[in-house]
């Protein structure tokens, strides 16, 4: 059987492994019009297991091409999270002059003589563009005395100096290096500051142009936090902002407030892409569409998990402090598909026009307009008589929300089902939604891309109605196209 074969929940444009476990996104890099995208990987099982990297090729963040397993475990043990790099100077000396391409994971395992976990940063290096890699012989170069947890580097070139930030327990720690091979500690960050509800993981750190200015930047961290088993919302992203001097990040006071990068239940450990041209100028993100508390459990078979759609990263001054965006690439629209275009029509005529569509995959933007004292509205998604998931707007609340209560199959974890919501302001009344549903997903992103949700959903692969809800006589439906997204993995 053709692994790669469509299944009921198998998304048609969202990136999944071609078989087996699938969970943190590894490695990104653009290099010579590759993007590359290295993943955690259990190859022969569909729940986590022994760790490989993963891999895939694409020129468009869109379009995906397998590749062979680009690392697997070895006498320093399985092959953990982390971060490529171009060493474009061959400052590690592996090119002979030349340049090429660098990994900085983690390797884990116990230690021989206590038996304890034991986590240590090595380096593997690519003389073909990633097609394949020779681990260096001296690993691993980095370890820790006392951090049980000390894992997921993401490394990058800041004036002239090699930076890592590194999660250490319930930090993170930055350290420098001229070569990627000799490390030096700089600072520890978190103490005191962001949500500990659960161990910090797969941090990043990386400056956004303000106004599009290059010389203005802030700086921005991500850090995502695990699974608790007392935290219903289970694994999450928080993010920071401030500044970096090479040495040591300097939170914002707006950062003294926790703030999540996705209120919906379904982004995890997303970290940026590196060597991406500046003539490009983006910042461009991908995260892991699943959570810690039912990853393990979710109802697909021969394969388990999906990316989210590639996220263009930014900033917005408009409420003050400097908040980050989120959109998905540009890219994606130039692979639409038109299947309806309305401009304020009668609701009655958007209910008819939108029947004749049974869709399992589409990209949705709806704009609206309510009057004061106007219930909740929005769209019903993937309906039949017994399933429906619902992505709507509560003025009275002032809530984006997206209720997977009767989604489909939910009874694999007692926290599956449910409303989930996130504070959205409408803007005169009036709320535009863009959203993607991928057979098995749905993403929302609202205000401009300051309220995101992303939310897995596994409905009956005849549950395909799409209706709209709300009073039509205090809710106006000023636009509303749809796109068919059909882009194969």
């Amino acid at each position: 059987m053709n692994p790669i074969s469509n299944t009921a929940f198998r998304p048609e444009y969202h990136f999944t492994p071609p078989a087996g476990w699938m969970n943190d996104p590894n490695g990104m890099v653009y290099y010579r019009g590759a993007y590359h995208l290295f993943y955690q990987h259990h190859p022969r099982g569909t729940t986590w297991g022994p760790m490989h990297w993963g891999h895939a090729v694409s020129k468009d963040l869109i379009r995906w091409e397998h590749r062979p397993i680009a690392l697997a475990p070895d006498e320093h043990g399985m092959i953990f999270s982390g971060s490529a790099v171009v060493d474009r100077y061959d400052t590690s000396g592996f090119f002979g002059g030349g340049e090429g391409l660098v990994a900085i994971f983690t390797h884990h395992d116990e230690h021989p003589v206590t038996g304890a976990a034991r986590q240590r940063q090595s380096l593997a290096y690519s003389l073909d563009e990633g097609a394949t890699w020779i681990k260096y012989a001296g690993n691993p170069v980095l370890s820790h005395e006392s951090h049980a947890d000390f894992r997921d580097p993401k490394v990058f070139r800041h004036e002239g100096c090699w930076i890592m930030i590194l999660a250490s327990g319930q930090t993170v720690t930055i350290y420098r290096s001229v070569n990627l091979i000799d490390w030096t500690f700089a600072s520890e960050f978190g103490q005191g500051i962001g949500s500990h509800d659960g161990v910090w993981e797969c941090p990043d750190l990386f400056p956004l142009a303000v106004d599009g200015d290059p010389q203005k930047r802030v700086w921005a961290m991500l850090v995502s936090i695990g699974n608790d088993p007392g935290i219903v919302e289970g694994s999450r992203i928080q993010y920071f902002m401030g500044s970096f001097d090479g040495f040591a990040f300097t939170p914002d006071e707006a950062s003294n407030t926790v703030r999540w990068l996705d209120h919906g239940r379904d982004n995890y450990a997303a970290v940026t892409w590196s060597g991406i041209p500046e003539t490009d100028g983006r910042t461009v993100c991908i995260g892991w569409m699943s959570n810690w508390r039912y990853a393990n459990q979710t109802p697909t078979e021969g394969w388990r998990s999906a990316m989210t759609i590639p996220r263009e990263l930014a900033l917005d001054y408009s409420e003050g402090d400097a908040v980050l965006v989120q959109r998905p690439v540009r890219e994606l629209e130039s692979a639409r598909q038109p299947l309806l275009s309305l401009l304020e029509p009668e609701w009655k005529e958007a209910q008819s026009k939108l029947s004749g569509f049974g869709l399992d995959s589409f990209e949705m933007v709806a704009e609206f307009e309510a009057e004061a004292g106007a219930g909740e509205y929005g769209i019903s998604i993937r309906m039949s008589a017994e399933e429906e998931t619902r992505v709507g707007f509560s003025p009275q609340s002032g809530e984006l929300f997206v209720d997977r209560t009767r989604s489909g199959v939910g009874d694999f974890h007692v926290d599956f089902a449910g409303r989930h919501a996130m504070a959205a302001k409408a803007d005169g009344g009036r709320m535009k939604l863009r959203i993607l549903v991928d057979r098995s997903s749905v993403e929302v992103f609202a205000c401009g891309g300051r309220a995101v949700m992303t939310e897995l959903i596994f409905p009956d692969p005849e549950s395909l109605g799409l209706i709209l809800f709300g009073s039509e006589d205090r809710v106006k439906l000023l636009s509303l196209e749809l796109y068919r997204l059909a882009l194969g993995s």
